[in-house]
């Protein structure tokens, strides 16, 4: 296990995202040119493959919506970056689609091994369907990995971009379930005495434990 975690380099919540200078379809890129901006870090398995093109597709749907949030995309897989352009210009002609955003060409596999991108049960040589979403500080704030047969949900990647950014914010936690507009966890209090203030505070109690309150949307 050790010398798995060693080669693949798996990362962990909080830890700052390693940085990498990267070959692009928009040029060579470094982690460190997305400083001061949410950046979403996402990886697909193969270029001209079906469910990938449909990911993609879908991605750039939600594109002007991320911007709104300061935050980036950043595709990846260990294509070449002629592949790369090929199947952007494939998806432009043939499914009216024109990707914005740059995809990596990882020949060498070096940021897939940095993210933990290959997990050899799935395959040897492809990245599985990772997302790492990384704050302005380049500190990794959340992971998702998908299996090579499932594509990944756009409105749960926006909701994620959405209930971290208010947490944020407003210094509080998002419940099951949360989508802008509804009601935050007040953070739990640390003594009984602020336990027995916080029910005298106007949030919404269930238990002492269990507060929410509105915030507005938006974060």
């Amino acid at each position: 296990m050790e010398a798995q975690k060693e080669e693949t380099g798996f990362p962990v919540l909080g830890q700052t995202a390693p940085d990498f200078e990267a070959v692009t379809t928009q040029g060579t890129l470094r982690l460190s040119d997305y400083k001061g901006t949410w950046l979403i870090l996402f990886s697909h398995p193969a270029d001209f493959t079906p469910v990938c093109t449909t990911e993609f597709m879908a991605f750039t749907e939600i594109y002007d919506e991320l911007k709104k949030r300061n935050t980036e995309l950043l595709g990846l897989s260990v294509d070449s970056v002629s592949s790369h352009i090929a199947w952007i210009r494939n998806c432009e002609e043939k499914m009216g689609v024109k990707i914005p955003f740059p995809i990596i060409a990882d020949l060498n596999k070096e940021v897939a091994k940095k993210f933990g991108m290959i997990h050899p049960q799935q395959s040897k040589t492809e990245t599985v369907r990772c997302v790492f979403i990384i704050d302005p500080e380049s500190k990794i704030r959340a992971m998702l990995y998908y299996p090579l047969t499932t594509g990944r949900n756009m409105a749960e990647i926006l909701r994620l971009i959405d209930a971290l950014q208010t947490s944020d914010k407003y210094k509080v936690a998002t419940p099951a379930n949360w989508k802008p507009g509804d009601p935050v966890v007040v953070p739990p209090p640390s003594t009984a005495e602020q336990a027995e203030e916080r029910l005298k505070q106007g949030f919404e109690c269930k238990d002492w434990y269990l507060c929410t309150k509105k915030v507005p949307e938006g974060a």
